[in-house]
């Protein structure tokens, strides 16, 4: 039998901080739970009904052009290097006149596949198997012409002000489906363009920000939890730490019972060791098998780091992760997917990302999640129809680009919305990025306009005072 050493109550916790990688819900959940003495995470439901459970949102960091990967436009054949002016809304922010640029078309050969025969590029050879399980929404427009704002504005709904990011909302509106496990995590998160406002609570309890797992920059083999794990102490001492400071929370609470602040405290303790016993089991993707990680590209180049996210996204999911961000981006103000001079590079960044993406379809339909899971693809803008500066590049696009979106009642194999004959801008079935947020959540059984918090003497929620759920992307 083994006797703890003695430690004062201060010791006890300085040592415990090294170990827990949650202890940061100390003072979190007593915001929340202090206000209503109950779990801030557990289970909740909707306001109705939901398709969906979780949502995995993949993000490709930097403008996706559209025009090259899902949005078919034979006029860009028929005008290819002619000069044309073009109502640009970048370049009407900068100099308060349009565009006048050349004409560019396509890099990459448009084919159509599936039985729905929806017309996708070689930029996507993996992606364009599965156009039978996704929609896309190919009259997408958003708010931003830079990618600060309209990343920020892609997450949480406002260009500057600092609000909840949308995981937030989702876990402050729908709790946590496994209480061991962060309900939202952030997998590679990016240093810029917002950075961690991508996946902060803002003014929600702290208890709702997202966890993030590895950083931009980082391989993916190496993420993980930050202490998490105490190198010092084995699991056996951690074990007699934590049993003493269990015990000296009970005895505060039996001299102060009822006091709620002193109980949130003590259940962030609680949450901290379970996190730390479940959370490395979650995110080991070594217990998958062969053929599962070769399916996500996992051990080969150059599609290792990105299928690692993709299956860690999936297990996450499965374990009951609430919502989950999977992101390809890099931490300069000029992210992975901006070809302003490169267009070609485009490619390098596809091949990326295309066959994990394509893995984590067939993946999640394989083990019947995909019918309760949101996979939702895009970026935060598009690409403009013609070359920037007559180059080899596209600038950015905010008036019209796609978005994919996979399982959670979303029909399968549909095209929505229109943009002109250039992809310019959107003009038909438009949908804003506020409709989208508000679609998503609908899935979620969330109701977007009921969804709120009260902030400074006002309701906040996620589409602002705007938004509509687009009930035709639904089966």
């Amino acid at each position: 039998m083994h006797s703890a050493p003695f430690l004062s109550r201060r010791q006890a916790l300085q040592q415990l901080a090294c170990g827990f990688g949650y202890l940061a819900f100390a003072g979190v959940a007593a915001q929340a739970a202090a206000r209503a003495n109950v779990n801030p995470l557990a289970p909740r439901p909707g306001h109705f009904p939901p398709r969906a459970k979780r949502v995995i949102f993949l993000f490709m960091g930097g403008g996706v052009s559209h025009l090259d990967s899902f949005d078919y436009k034979p006029a860009l054949y028929t005008h290819d290097g002619k000069m044309m002016d073009f109502l640009d809304q970048r370049a009407i922010a900068k100099t308060g006149a349009g565009a006048s640029g050349r004409v560019m078309k396509p890099l990459w050969e448009f084919k159509q596949h599936g039985q729905s025969g929806r017309w996708v590029s070689e930029l996507f050879p993996h992606l364009a198997k599965h156009t039978d399980d996704y929609c896309v929404v190919r009259s997408m427009h958003t708010e931003g012409v830079a990618h600060g704002p309209a990343t920020l504005f892609l997450h949480t709904g406002t260009t500057n002000f600092i609000r909840p990011s949308m995981g937030a909302w989702v876990t402050y509106g729908l709790g946590t489906g496994n209480e061991n496990l962060p309900a939202f995590v952030s997998l590679s998160p990016t240093l810029a363009n917002g950075g961690p406002r991508n996946y902060g609570n803002a003014f929600l309890p702290s208890i709702y920000q997202g966890t993030a797992i590895g950083r931009a920059g980082q391989k993916a083999a190496e993420a993980g939890i930050r202490n998490v794990r105490n190198p010092r102490r084995s699991a056996e001492q951690q074990q007699r730490y934590f049993d003493l400071v269990r015990g000296m929370n009970a005895e505060q609470l039996r001299a102060k019972p009822g006091d709620q602040e002193l109980e949130a405290v003590a259940d962030s303790f609680e949450l901290a060791w379970r996190l730390q016993n479940h959370a490395p089991d979650a995110m080991d993707i070594s217990k998958e098998s062969k053929a599962t990680q070769a399916l996500y590209g996992i051990g080969e180049e150059p599609t290792d780091d990105y299928g690692r996210q993709c299956l860690m996204a999936r297990r996450l999911a499965e374990s009951g992760v609430r919502f989950i961000q999977v992101n390809y981006s890099d931490n300069s103000n000029n992210p992975a997917w901006d070809q302003h001079s490169n267009m070609p590079k485009h490619k390098d960044h596809a091949v990326r990302v295309d066959k994990p993406v394509a893995g984590l379809l067939t993946d999640l339909k394989a083990r019947g999640l995909l019918d309760d899971t949101i996979v939702w693809f895009g970026s935060e803008f598009g690409r403009t129809p013609y070359a920037e500066k007559n180059g080899t590049g596209r600038d950015h696009n905010p008036t019209g680009f796609s978005v994919l979106l996979a399982g959670g009642g979303f029909k399968p194999g549909f095209a929505y919305g229109e943009t002109d004959e250039f992809g310019h801008f959107a003009i038909e079935n438009k949908v804003h990025m506020h409709d989208l947020h508000a679609t998503i959540l609908h899935q979620l059984g969330l109701d977007h306009e009921r969804l709120t918090y009260r902030h400074d003497g006002r309701d906040y929620r996620l589409t602002d005072v705007h938004g509509h759920v687009v009930r035709e992307l639904f089966v």
